[in-house]
């Protein structure tokens, strides 16, 4: 079979040519359009379940809603470790799947567990947290203002800056850290209740109550109909004060009457700084599988545009912690040591061959094999990251190997058919002398393929990390392979199959010196088998 698809290569080298440049161009566009990362992703799939539950310690927390939810958790199908945190009034429970579980059918079983729960009187409902991992962090920005006060700066990021950002396709949650959330802030004072006769819960009755609109019906005219309601949003903090708590002879107590109202900082829980100064810090986290550098240039253009509709005195700055800027570093040393590692096997190639036409024929094996290799990593669903891009680079130097062993055989052959008055025609020859070293390339391949194949299944935690390198490193040389069966003897007919620099080329000035040193060594190791064959032992015991 793979003397047949030689011939067909030869014999249909126009197409294969073609064939060969359209694949460049449209591994190019795959390539530019891939997703990257620093790394693959190690974070199992996850599912985070929140549940508040106002005025409890954080030992009643964990025995009374954390315990009961991981308990229901236990026997999961696929869940292989659940944790929790338990802290004054909220419950955080993690639930982890093993590797490769689909993240939305994780959820609905989590869902659906959730179901089974039973909670104490006043703990709201669980709800679950957003599809994030910890390793989808991609962004942190800060606000900073001169004169714009802290409470001022949390509102615009709580309800300018978050909204806008979660419109973002690819956001899956922005976090708002530090600064002072603004408060609608009711302060009693426990001897006016006392002198009112009221307690506690009739104010915080009043003020929750307060605090709605109320449909009246509809009022029906010959020609129109007309909604009527009781508009009792609070707007403004004299609507608050204002409000009824109880009627006492006919006169009403107002809010205002036994309590403070006024607008505050809620409780700190946790603060943000930037370079040594106390800001407002927004943390940006992509969905899985979502284009990190994407994601990245869409939020700073969002925030661009959000620029004109805040005060001058407020500053944004992108630059405290990208992810893009790590993967654009990751990727750009490893493109250089790809570029590095092509050079010096193009210096290599043409010391012994001594030939440009065989050195670009051997060369081409390259960026064939690279372009192929990303196709199938982004058919499968790898993105571009260290691991792939390091095993490109491991590659780099064997993704010639067969091309170099056929077009120094192909070459080799036409000087000899040149030499002896041109007996056969070049696509006779160059099929032979592909044909020669077929087994030999194959097995070869294979076997290097096959010393990386226990690396594909790796489980946990290796797995996700070696796993990619080890496809990008098989998926290049198996094209390599391919290259060498096809492309490499369709060009060997263009640019050796009647080049007159057959008869005239002969061995590089290095190849001459090894040749002569190496028949030297050669001789004597056949004349001197067994101190050659005992050493070999000594070494393979040591």
């Amino acid at each position: 079979m793979l003397n047949k698809i030689i011939q067909w290569s030869i014999k249909n080298r126009l197409i294969v040519v073609i064939g060969a440049a359209v694949l460049l161009i449209y591994g190019g566009i795959v390539a530019m359009r891939a997703p990257v990362d620093v790394f693959p992703d190690l974070t199992a799939p996850t599912v985070t379940i929140l549940t508040e539950s106002h005025g409890m310690a954080p030992e009643e927390v964990e025995a009374l809603v954390s315990l009961p939810i991981e308990s229901s958790m236990n026997g999961t199908a696929g869940v292989f470790r659940v944790r929790s945190n338990s802290a004054a009034g909220i419950s955080i429970v993690f639930v982890e799947f093993n590797f490769g579980t689909d993240i939305y059918r994780a959820r609905q079983l989590v869902t659906e567990k959730l179901g089974q729960v039973r909670l104490p009187a006043g703990v709201r409902p669980p709800v679950l947290g957003p599809i994030a991992s910890t390793m989808g962090e991609i962004m942190l920005i800060s606000m900073t203002s001169k004169t714009t006060s802290s409470m001022e700066l949390r509102s615009l990021a709580d309800w300018v800056i978050r909204p806008r950002l979660l419109g973002v396709p690819g956001v899956a949650q922005v976090m708002i850290i530090g600064g002072d959330t603004k408060q609608y802030q009711v302060l009693v004072d426990p001897a006016k209740l006392r002198d009112y006769k009221l307690t506690l819960k009739e104010v915080s009755d009043a003020v929750g109550g307060a605090n709605v609109n109320a449909s009246g019906g509809f009022m029906e005219r010959p020609d129109l109909e007309y909604f009527v309601r009781a508009r009792g949003r609070v707007n403004t903090l004299d609507d608050l004060a204002n409000s009824v708590v109880a009627v006492r002879n006919t006169t009403p107590i107002l809010v205002k009457n036994v309590a403070d109202v006024r607008i505050g900082p809620a409780i700190k829980r946790g603060d943000g700084s930037f370079n040594m100064h106390s800001d407002v810090v927004a943390t940006v986290q992509k969905q899985p599988n979502a284009n990190t550098l994407e994601v990245n240039a869409q939020v700073e253009a969002a925030l661009a545009g959000l620029k004109s509709t805040l005060p001058d005195d407020v500053t944004i700055d992108t630059k405290a912690f990208q992810q893009a800027a790590f993967i654009n570093r990751a990727v750009e040393n490893v493109k250089q040591a790809l570029l590095e590692g092509g050079l010096l096997v193009t210096v290599v190639l043409f010391l012994f061959l001594w030939n440009f036409r065989t050195t670009f024929i051997s060369l081409t094996a390259i960026p064939l094999s690279l372009v192929t290799a990303v196709i199938t990593m982004t058919y499968f669903g790898i993105s571009v990251n260290t691991m792939t891009l390091g095993g490109l680079a491991i590659a780099i130097g064997e993704l010639v190997d067969d091309a170099i062993i056929d077009v120094e055989n192909v070459f080799r052959r036409l000087r000899l058919n040149a030499q002896s008055g041109m007996t056969e025609s070049p696509a006779t020859v160059i099929f032979k002398a592909s044909s020669e070293i077929r087994s030999s390339i194959v097995f070869a391949t294979l076997i290097i393929i096959l010393v990386f194949m226990p690396l594909l299944n790796l489980g946990g935690f290796e797995g996700r990390m070696f796993t990619p390198l080890a496809f990008a490193y098989i998926a290049s040389v198996a094209a390599s392979l391919l290259v060498a069966l096809t492309v490499t003897p369709a060009l060997c007919y263009y640019l050796l199959g009647r080049s007159r620099l057959i008869r005239e080329t002969g061995d590089s000035a290095l190849v001459r010196f090894m040749k002569r040193y190496y028949s030297k060594t050669l001789e004597w190791t056949l004349q001197h088998p067994f101190p050659i064959v005992a050493m070999s032992v000594l070494l393979l015991a040591a």
